[in-house]
């Protein structure tokens, strides 16, 4: 492929040791960059350092650029086999991650295993572009960051991650993304293969739904926000559908159906207790959620305790996905505490 004039004159100029050039080859695709790593890893903050990683690599190597294809494919080269390489070096879901824990539970519907996996905020999202997606691409870009497909993505071998989001969210074609990776065409259709089962079998299935704005909508998490913020749970569960779930990532404990789920939030200590917490709207992964407060016993503050992302198909919430706080909360730009 021939590239632009001013993509060759930047190029040119930034092995010259031009940083500016080289930021100016790089800076549209950051963000996009950024996701993509998020995809793979599950994590804001593995995926910052594996951008920071693919941007001293690309630096370091661009005498080796030949300008066959893209910058935007070389950089996501980088960025894929920095990521594939962090994943296997590094045993991350072996990590001590769990929070703090669930105590006093209930037993639960389902225990799964844990998976590795923070918030997206809506800031990463926003300005992806959907139109970027390549002829072979099957899922849109927003779609591609809601939590089941993430979820889905971190239940399966680093190869098959990558292959997945490379052919299926980038619309890369089977050669491309077996140059890409260093390996045969057959063995990228064959990881791929797996990759679309293992997705089918995951949990939390990705459906192509959209909930859209409406009044309806704000409706619903509204009266989520206040029957939550004072533990009505009966109020709760009337805005669950039937089969819905909650999970709280990386524990195993999973909840499904109204009884199992209202038996859970019964046991919780601060509504036990008949405590209040504090609901604050924001969004993550392209989906509604509340950033949750809890009051301190020392001090006349409401200090953060995580998130909840909701999951929502027509006027009901099908899954509801809660975040303890951790890493990722400086990436939402929400306060730490709240006045009590």
């Amino acid at each position: 492929m021939t590239m632009g004039t001013s993509v060759a004159a930047n190029l040119a100029r930034a092995r010259a040791g031009d940083e500016e050039a080289f930021r100016a080859l790089t800076d549209p695709h950051r963000r996009e960059l950024q996701v993509h790593c998020y995809r793979i890893l599950g994590s804001l903050q593995d995926a910052e350092d594996m951008l920071q990683e693919t941007l001293l690599a690309a630096w370091r190597g661009l005498d080796g650029f030949e300008g066959r294809a893209s910058p935007r494919s070389w950089l996501y080269t980088i960025a894929t086999n920095r990521c594939l390489n962090a994943l296997r070096h590094n045993d991350r879901r072996g990590r001590a991650m769990f929070g703090d824990g669930i105590s006093d539970a209930p037993e639960p519907t389902r225990r799964a295993e844990p998976v590795w996996l923070q918030p997206l905020p809506e800031e990463l999202i926003e300005g992806l572009p959907d139109e970027a997606a390549g002829p072979d691409a099957r899922y849109e870009t927003k779609e591609a960051v809601g939590l089941a497909f993430v979820s889905g993505l971190q239940r399966m071998p680093p190869q098959q991650r990558a292959v997945l989001v490379l052919r299926d969210v980038l619309g890369y074609r089977a050669a491309e993304v077996a140059e890409m990776l260093e390996t045969s065409e057959a063995s990228v259709n064959s990881a791929l293969q797996r990759a679309r089962a293992a997705l089918e079998a995951a949990p939390e299935r990705p459906d192509g739904s959209a909930v859209p704005d409406s009044p309806a909508r704000r409706r619903l998490l509204d009266r989520f926000a206040e029957a939550f913020e004072v533990g009505d749970v009966d109020t709760v569960l009337a805005l669950l559908s039937e089969d819905a779930w909650i999970r709280m990532p990386p524990e195993p404990h999973e909840y499904q159906g109204r009884p199992a789920i209202g038996e859970f939030l019964r046991t919780r200590p601060l509504w036990r207790d008949g405590g209040r917490m504090r609901l604050v709207p924001t969004s993550a992964n392209g989906q509604p959620a509340f950033a949750y407060y809890l009051p301190d016993p020392q001090a006349d503050v409401c200090r953060i305790g995580g998130i909840f992302v909701l999951t929502l198909a027509e006027e009901e919430i099908v899954a509801i996905t809660r975040f303890g706080e951790g890493g990722w909360l400086p990436w939402f730009g929400l306060p730490r505490t709240l006045p009590g």
